[in-house]
């Protein structure tokens, strides 16, 4: 995708088929020392796009949203029968893969970590979304339409527990402008989302987030894969397929409209790529879970991740790790049959 923006402006924060096993990598999957990478001459989206003209009114709406201050509040309970649909779209835990059987979620079991974004999600009326099926709330006012998942962080404080009524703030805290002046590019805003969640009632943060969104004033324009150097030799691998029924049932789980990842013809015709796209939480959600397999008891403190190449439906994807220190664990996900990267990450534990 596209790189984490610098800060621009803050404002003020806001309180209130391939189904294989867990397993080492057998000695083909292992790279020679330092990644060395083969990349395909793929190509993600459609021929270039004239850069779309703002006009002075376009920008002064923008500057107009910047500078109004935006909050969304929401609250949710932890409910173990939608947690329980979430297991069965996760590979990680439907109970496919011998020897990791299907557990189902019980009230007052810690919440699995990234398990939160299957809730707190606006619940706007049809008409009230945009014509690419996204929710407008948080986003820039036209021509920005065009909305794709750059990355973000997690950081767990306090633990959430199945069951618990919780609550939820989020603001803007970040925006970037780029390629707004002539001959600097295709106009870009980068938007940065801070997240807090609490029990409900309660004052204390247990789980921080950032988002970053960016978005574009027109459809994404050509270009071959971004190489990822420097990947170290995967000490787990997981492999599957995301599958257009995978994308329904998370979109389903997050109420996610986006027909990026439903309408084949919109993700070919709209955006110019060669297919529905995999969700970035999705992802991330994946690189989380296949670590906590792997490291059973293991305490996260913190998580990093940024979307590099979209992930394409029906292709299979590596979900891979590797512990650099007693602390740290790169994870990262790629294409099996290209190896091209599309989310890297890094997980801290923390130690009692």
């Amino acid at each position: 995708m596209l790189p984490p923006p610098a800060s621009l402006l803050s404002t003020a924060a806001v309180r209130a088929g391939l189904r294989r096993s867990l397993t080492t990598p057998v000695p083909s999957q292992r790279r020679r020392g330092v990644a060395q990478r083969m990349y395909s001459r793929r190509h993600y989206s459609s021929p270039p796009s004239p850069a779309p003209h703002l006009s002075a009114a376009n920008v002064d709406a923008l500057d107009r949203w910047i500078n109004t201050e935006k909050q969304l509040a929401f609250s949710d309970t932890l409910r173990p029968e939608h947690l329980a649909d979430l297991y069965v779209t996760l590979p990680t835990r439907d109970g496919s893969r011998h020897p990791y059987e299907y557990s189902p979620p019980r009230e007052g079991e810690p919440l699995g970590y990234g398990h939160h974004l299957v809730f707190f999600h606006p619940r706007n009326a049809e008409k009230a979304l945009r014509s690419d099926g996204t929710d407008a709330d948080f986003c820039p006012p036209e021509p920005f339409t065009r909305r794709m998942w750059a990355g973000g962080r997690m950081v767990w404080k306090r633990p959430l527990c199945v069951g618990d009524r919780t609550a939820a703030v989020s603001t803007i805290s970040t925006v970037e402008r780029k390629g707004f002046e002539p001959g600097t590019g295709m106009p870009m805003v980068f938007v940065k989302q801070k997240l807090e969640y609490r029990k409900l009632g309660g004052d204390e943060v247990c789980i921080e987030e950032e988002r970053s969104h960016v978005y574009l004033a027109t459809a994404g324009h050509r270009r071959g894969p971004k190489e990822v150097k420097g990947l170290p030799r995967p000490d787990f691998t997981f492999d599957y397929l995301p599958t257009p029924t995978t994308l329904f049932r998370f979109s389903a789980l997050t109420f996610n409209g986006h027909y990026i990842h439903l309408d084949k013809d919109y993700a070919q015709k709209s955006e110019g790529y060669p297919e529905r796209l995999v969700h970035g939480p999705l992802t991330a959600l994946m690189l989380l879970d296949t670590t906590a397999l792997h490291l059973p008891g293991s305490s996260f403190g913190n998580f990093e991740y940024r979307a590099i190449n979209p992930i394409v439906v029906n292709r299979p994807v590596r979900i891979c790790g590797a512990q650099e220190d007693k602390d740290t664990i790169r994870v990262w996900a790629e294409e099996t049959e290209s190896n091209v990267v599309g989310m890297t990450g890094k997980i801290t534990l923390t130690h009692a």
